[in-house]
């Protein structure tokens, strides 16, 4: 049976039709764009929050879009045990929500930062992350300008404990330094799961890196995990 893909579009969304080409056209599967106004997911299998500047980041970046009426939602969804992904502003939104711990603080240089980074596995635990290896290292782009990860000392405790950092910034040779972590987030991370693995939020655009020819093929690899794991649920 097709899996369904569930695609949210805030106003301000801008990756959303990115998220839908790498669905559709990359992974061939049966995706589907989800107003922020709607509210019924039952025949969604894998639900994607976007990024983009949702409500134009007003207050905070994904603070007024936790608001929207999908959002009860989406976290009655990920309750139940189903994947959700937020992805840049995603992940902004997820904070917001309280489906993921922490908060988003703006880059350390106060500078909106576009480019190719170098990521590391760190959790092979959840959904997204199941088919990749443990120190693996994946290049994706980001663009953000909120993107500096923060939680306090208990908080970074309690992740590393329950293996919940999926993802942190490295350089090519998976090496974790102050120059890899461009954004100054806490620990170097870029991407964090729930205590459950179901729900994953990361600053880093895999949707972007679906092809060779955008400069890399990673972000397949990435999807490769959460699609293997929809077969197999």
């Amino acid at each position: 049976m097709s899996k369904k893909i569930g695609v949210i579009v805030f106003p301000g969304s801008n990756c959303d039709h990115d998220a839908y080409h790498a669905m559709k056209q990359v992974m061939n599967a049966e995706t589907r764009f989800l107003w922020h106004k709607d509210t019924d997911l039952n025949d969604i299998d894998l639900l994607i929050v976007p990024g983009g500047f949702s409500y134009g980041d007003y207050l905070r970046s994904g603070a007024i879009a936790r608001f929207s009426p999908i959002m009860n939602s989406v976290i009655s969804y990920a309750e139940k045990g189903n994947p959700v992904l937020g992805i840049c502003n995603g992940f902004q939104i997820l904070l917001e929500s309280g489906l993921l711990p922490g908060a988003m603080l703006h880059n350390e240089k106060l500078r909106f930062v576009c480019k190719q980074v170098h990521i590391k596995v760190e959790s092979t635990r959840s959904w997204f992350t199941a088919n990749l290896e443990k120190g693996q290292v994946l290049n994706i782009p980001v663009s953000h300008g909120e993107g500096n990860y923060f939680i306090d000392e208990n908080g970074l405790n309690q992740l590393e404990a329950n293996d919940q950092v999926a993802f942190r910034y490295c350089d090519e040779n998976g090496h974790v330094s102050e120059e890899s972590n461009f954004n100054g987030s806490v620990s170097s991370i870029a991407g964090i799961t729930n205590n459950a693995g179901n729900v994953l939020g990361m600053m880093p655009h895999p949707e972007r890196a679906m092809e060779q020819i955008l400069g890399s093929g990673d972000g397949k690899l990435f999807f490769d995990s959460v699609f293997n794991r929809l077969q197999l649920s």
